[in-house]
């Protein structure tokens, strides 16, 4: 028995050295196994301050960084100096590890194998540096990028959120500016119209009476123009003209254009088929594409020329509009990302990236669709296509325009004679304009009487016979939608002899209002010829 006890107990270890040794062996065997399978990039390795040695690199850090997977191991190098895309971030990575000895999360932006870059996250420890200054590295790496990248855009939606509530606000500041510089232009419109009749044989008073009236129109166009582009409104679709779309959107941009060097040829096919689409929206489209252009062209040469044409397919059955620029063109690589959002070539700073997604998920909406010729060094041309007018589409509401007065022995002049007489009450709150507009219908014939809002006009229509009423939206006390409303619930048979002069009505319940009521409306500032032309056509 005491013989065989050591015997007995060197088995005994032995045994128990084998098991050990198995639990070694099978533990290195799932290390090696997961080593190979984690979804993690695994380095092990030594960093010298010029160079490094790799000594492990699973499989999943060859796929971040982009290497083939029979790439030998010592040949993925993450932590190379030429890996880093800022040599310094590389210099200061290896500081914190060396001061720290570990670091958790920490985000550097290295080089795949094809020399794109990756945002890459690292979680690491390192020995302390040897006497040759390495570094024993043991890390995990994971490739961010896709979280970056939304990061970005969430920060630039966040950009636009805040310039979407300060265009809004703004939009409302220059309503009311809007309004308040209509009132005068229209007063000296109005006058200066008056005393031009006024002025037979002084020629050189005709003239400065002439230059007022067109500059007072100019003024007039800008207030338009800043209405039309600064103003949140809903969509409403109508029967649009696209060339007159064009001029107006032409219009808006002449000024910066003929300062920065850039000419603009119109070539615009006459007889054009009416589109059924949104013309502010239509009007941003082309916006977006021509300040596109502009950029492109100025970048490249400094100045440039942009050709609009316009054309109706009738195979498709679609009407075109081309915006052809000679700017520098669209490379090759860039056309299939031209229309996605946030995609810009432009200086950080200097565009959003959403000009032309915004144009066309517009393009889209309306049924329609916006594409993209051109060729590098060569410039370039979008099409836009808009579906023709659907049958049976209402025309829009009326809103007069201005036009030539008739010659003073046309067939249009003996009909001035037919209303005279005619009684017209003037509702309207400003006293300059309101006189001016009076004596002009005083001087074709008519009997006017005056009222300074609603709520004296009303009272005014409760005692007297009226054969017209021309009357202002926005008053104190009683403004022109309840006006109307209350007269004609009084008085049906002058619903549609009533002639509104107003401000700004784009994307309000004005709008809406003149739409429903199917009145005609005049935009201040306007000719007085034009409003008693409306007047005559409306008790016609």
């Amino acid at each position: 028995m005491d013989a065989a006890a050591p015997h007995q107990d060197t088995d005994a270890a032995g045994a128990a050295e084998e098991a050990l040794s198995q639990v070694v062996d099978d533990r290195a065997a799932a290390f090696a196994r997961l080593f190979e399978a984690v979804h993690e990039g695994v380095y092990i390795g030594l960093v010298h301050a010029a160079t490094t040695t790799t000594l492990a690199a699973n499989p999943h850090l060859k796929l971040v960084l982009g290497y083939p997977p029979e790439t030998f191991e010592r040949e993925v190098r993450p932590f190379d100096v030429g890996r880093f895309a800022d040599p310094q971030a590389r210099v200061a990575f290896l500081e914190r590890l060396a001061n720290a000895g570990s670091v958790a999360d920490y985000l550097v932006r290295l080089r795949r194998a094809d020399n794109t870059l990756a945002w890459i996250e690292v979680t690491a420890t390192a020995d302390p540096p040897d006497s040759t200054g390495a570094m024993r590295i043991e890390a995990l790496v994971r490739d961010v990028s896709e979280r970056k990248h939304l990061e970005v855009q969430s920060r630039d939606l966040y950009y636009q959120l805040l310039q979407t509530e300060k265009m809004a606000a703004l939009g409302q500041t220059i309503s009311g500016v809007a309004h308040e510089l209509n009132n005068p232009l229209a007063t000296i419109l109005s006058w200066a119209e008056r005393l031009s009749e006024h002025t037979d044989g002084n020629a050189p008073l005709k003239r400065g009476l002439d230059v007022i009236l067109s500059e007072s129109e100019r003024a007039a166009r800008i207030v338009r123009n800043l209405l039309t582009f600064a103003r949140k409104r809903q969509s409403t679709r109508a029967l649009v003209d696209l060339n007159e779309i064009i001029r107006e959107t032409l219009n808006l941009r002449a000024y910066e254009q003929r300062i920065t060097n850039i000419t603009v040829i119109p070539a615009l096919a006459a007889g054009l088929p009416a589109v059924f689409a949104d013309g502010h929206q239509v009007k941003q489209v082309l916006l977006n594409l021509l300040m596109n252009a502009e950029q492109a062209m100025l970048g490249a040469n400094g100045r440039g020329t942009i050709v609009i044409r316009t054309w109706h397919d009738s195979a498709k059955q679609m009407v075109v509009m081309e915006v052809n620029d000679d700017g520098p063109g669209v490379a090759e690589d860039v056309k299939g990302k031209i229309f996605d959002p946030f995609f810009t070539t432009k200086e950080v700073g200097k565009g959003t990236g959403l000009g032309l997604t915004v144009a066309y998920a517009i393009v889209q909406e309306h049924g329609g669709r916006i594409r993209l010729e051109s060729r590098p060094g060569a410039g370039a041309s979008f099409f836009v296509e808009f579906p023709m007018s659907p049958v049976g589409v209402a025309a829009p509401a009326r809103r007069m325009h201005q036009t030539p007065p008739p010659a003073a022995g046309s067939a249009a002049a003996p009909q001035r004679d037919v209303f005279k007489g005619a009684r017209v009450l003037v509702v309207e709150d400003e006293p300059a304009l309101a006189s001016a507009v009076k004596e002009s219908f005083v001087d074709a014939g008519f009997v006017v009487d005056r009222a300074g809002d609603g709520e004296e006009g009303l009272a005014l229509v409760a005692e007297n016979h009226y054969d017209l009423i021309v009357c202002d939206l926005k008053m104190p006390r009683v403004d022109g939608i309840r006006f109307y409303r209350a007269m004609t619930a009084a008085t049906p048979a002058l619903a549609r002899r009533v002639i509104f002069v107003t401000g700004d009505v784009a994307g309000t319940d004005a709008e809406r209002f003149l739409e429903e009521s199917g009145c005609r409306w005049l935009s201040k500032p306007f000719r007085l010829g034009d409003l008693l032309r409306a007047a005559r056509e409306a008790l016609a």
